[in-house]
């Protein structure tokens, strides 16, 4: 029976009515979401701006103490073990003094899936939301997950470290460094750098494997941990950063050789330890268990090794040429801010371009830095490279003080501590033990062959000058996903904290101990030893400068300089002879097109300190009785040797090594080759 009209219109009604009741009511709920989502992303925003602005007022704070520290002259702590105190206050109050504020995590089952994803798209009531990989929680503490969103803001991402905060560090060892003291003392640098910690990782990989099965033997492992991984904390330990002492060197005026090959070992050092890190993780076995020795892998990683050292230098060393080249062939000069910023844009850009290609970018940094300084600093503008310098020292002072303060702050918000004593006090007994290995068998090995003796002094303070600082850490704090890579951060950062406070505060102490020279001029010599040789040329101080850093340069360097002062000075800056002096006739044309017009303008445009490299004719002399026989095979009485070419300036100090001759009473003095 059909339902009359009347009737059926409020049944209508009301079927809209409700309709869009629950319309309306899908509407708000829906703008209530999006207002809870809003207030949630404000207040993410504001955690985010109060986890920065917490740096930034610890480095407002470390900077002032520093200038009262320095206004006092208190020298028993140095800036980054401040910076590490006061990041240590914050990290309590943070840890302790803030309330959770999240507690919402859930954990869900993907029995399903055999490998994490890096993304996930969860659907939750219809609508899909994205979460990204944090890292692996073991299940033990998978109810101790972080609750605090102000501990998680402040835990930063460890490519940060790498990405942002180390460049600048690294370069600005390139960039300022002193190439006259390096160079001198170059041989035993490498030395150190290389095969000083090599021998350092594998003397603590070694004994830190003792140390493991140990805590297997007594109960104190509770997971894995392989040779391999002690190895790699070799690597990442071997990294010194003495980063306070040369502080206090600097301020006191050290030694100056002392100074140089502290800080030109630190410098290769951080290198190769990164370098070596690398290798060891590309360590891969072909057989079912892929932590035993195998030869092949070993030298695979051997290969690694140099692959990624050499293609770093290169990189490296190539975006330093081409960054000379463009500022000599182009007018920047004239706009010194465009000329700044690309400066800055072509060395950060090296390191990431190397981590990018598979190599590693702290090498290829601190060899663009190295380039910078030889070859594009001479075409920057004179406002561009007071600019360059102070921008660099800027950048690397915030960068590591803010690493330090970092340091405090993870020692209560790291998330995955694995504190154990056996292992640390494995760890400092087995650096020791590496530090003694690598200090003093290479010394007594380079002295066989040095003129000038590292002697026992500088032994000691090389020794009790193995801090370790931000590579380290960086290193550490880089892969934290298994057990013992947590055991490892948390073993290094206790190590540096004892190295920065208790070695760093005891320099100036050991310093009089030793009775290392302070208070040296940086441009100063050690006196004269009972060396047999004599000057044969050039009068004054600074000759006898040039003539003692020719005569204790490397010869292959010192052969790279002469290279390096009549070809490559004159393609890549403003300075050095002409090429149409240098290079032959029938290159005429091509010359003049690569000579720079400022180069004729002033032909004797060369740095001091690259003058003490060049090599010279008469750079060899043999002596018999009264006569002297020079290298372009001209003779005379033992006088001052002179050149026989006119365009070639006389050299400004000669080199005699005096050799005894079977039972002839014949001299020869031999002047080094550059």
């Amino acid at each position: 029976m059909a339902v009359p009209l009347r009737r059926r219109l409020p049944m209508l009604l009301l079927v809209l009515l409700a309709a869009g009741e629950l319309r309306a009511a899908e509407r708000s709920s829906s703008a209530m979401e999006e207002l809870a989502t809003e207030k949630e992303a404000e207040e993410s925003h504001r955690q985010d701006s109060v986890s920065l602005l917490t740096f930034i007022l610890l480095l407002t704070l470390t900077i002032l103490t520093i200038w009262l520290f320095k206004h006092r002259r208190v020298r028993f702590l140095h800036e980054t073990g401040l910076a590490m105190i006061y990041g240590l206050i914050v990290g309590v109050i943070l840890r302790y003094g803030t309330p959770s504020t999240s507690g919402h995590d859930k954990p869900f089952s993907c029995s399903q899936e055999d490998r994490p994803f890096t993304t996930l798209l969860v659907n939750v009531s219809g609508k899909f939301f994205e979460y990204t990989l944090k890292g692996e929680i073991s299940p033990g503490k998978i109810h101790n997950v972080e609750q605090n969103d102000m501990l998680r803001k402040v835990t930063f991402d460890p490519e940060v470290f790498f990405n942002i905060l180390l460049p600048p560090i690294i370069f600005h060892a390139g960039y300022s460094l002193k190439k006259r003291h390096f160079f001198r003392n170059l041989g035993s640098i490498l030395a150190y750098a290389f095969l000083g910690t090599a021998v350092s990782c594998f003397i603590i990989g070694n004994l830190m494997y003792g140390v493991v099965k140990l805590m297997k033997l007594v109960g104190q492992l509770s997971d894995k941990f392989y040779y391999t991984d002690c190895l790699l904390f070799g690597a990442i330990i071997s990294a010194t950063d003495p980063v306070t002492v040369l502080a206090i060197f600097n301020e006191l005026h050290a030694d100056v050789d002392l100074y140089a090959l502290l800080f030109g070992e630190s410098v290769l050092n951080d290198a190769v330890a990164i370098v070596l890190s690398s290798s060891i993780v590309a360590y891969q076995p072909t057989g079912e268990n892929t932590h035993a020795f195998d030869a092949a892998a070993f030298f695979k990683s051997v290969g690694v090794f140099l692959g990624i050292f050499s293609g770093s230098f290169m990189m490296g060393a190539v975006t330093g040429v081409v960054t000379a080249l463009v500022t000599k062939f182009t007018k920047l000069h004239c706009f010194p801010l465009l000329e700044t910023a690309l400066f800055f844009l072509m060395s950060w850009s090296t390191f990431l371009l190397a981590e990018a290609c598979g190599f590693t970018g702290v090498v290829a940094v601190l060899f663009c830095g190295i380039t910078q300084a030889h070859y594009t600093y001479n075409n920057l503008s004179a406002e561009s490279r007071s600019r360059t310098k102070q921008l660099f020292e800027v950048l690397h002072f915030l960068a590591e003080n803010f690493i330090f303060s970092y340091m405090g702050l993870a020692l209560f918000t790291f998330q995955k501590h694995i504190f154990s004593p056996v292992f640390i006090i494995g760890a400092f007994i087995a650096i020791f033990f590496g530090r003694a290995a690598h200090i003093y068998p290479l010394s007594f090995l380079l002295n066989l062959g040095r003129r000038h003796k590292i002697s026992w002094n500088f032994q000691h303070m090389m020794m009790f000058s193995g801090l370790r600082g931000a590579m380290a850490f960086a290193l550490a704090i880089r892969d934290t996903a298994t057990y013992s890579h947590q055991m490892m951060f948390s073993t290094t950062l206790l190590i540096v904290f004892f190295t920065v406070w208790i070695v760093g505060g005891g320099t100036t102490p050991m310093l009089s101990w030793l009775n290392i020279r302070v208070g040296v001029d940086p441009d100063q010599d050690p006196p004269p030893t009972n060396d047999s040789f004599q000057v044969l040329q050039g009068e004054g101080p600074d000759s006898e400068r040039r003539n003692r850093t020719k005569q204790e340069s490397a010869w292959l360097f010192r052969l790279w300089y002469s290279f390096d002062h009549n070809y490559l000075k004159p393609i890549l800056t403003h300075s050095g002879p002409p090429l149409t002096t240098t290079l032959p006739s029938w290159c005429g044309l091509v010359a003049r097109c690569l000579t720079s017009p400022q180069v004729y303008d002033n032909q004797e445009q060369l740095r001091e300190e690259d003058s003490d490299f060049i090599l010279n004719d008469g750079d060899l002399t043999v002596t018999y009785g009264d006569t002297t026989i020079t290298a372009n095979g001209s003779s005379g009485p033992h006088t001052a040797t002179t050149s026989l070419d006119d365009r070639r300036t006389k050299s400004s100090s000669e080199e005699a090594l005096e050799r005894d001759v079977g039972a002839a009473d014949h001299e020869i003095t031999s002047r080094e080759w550059m």
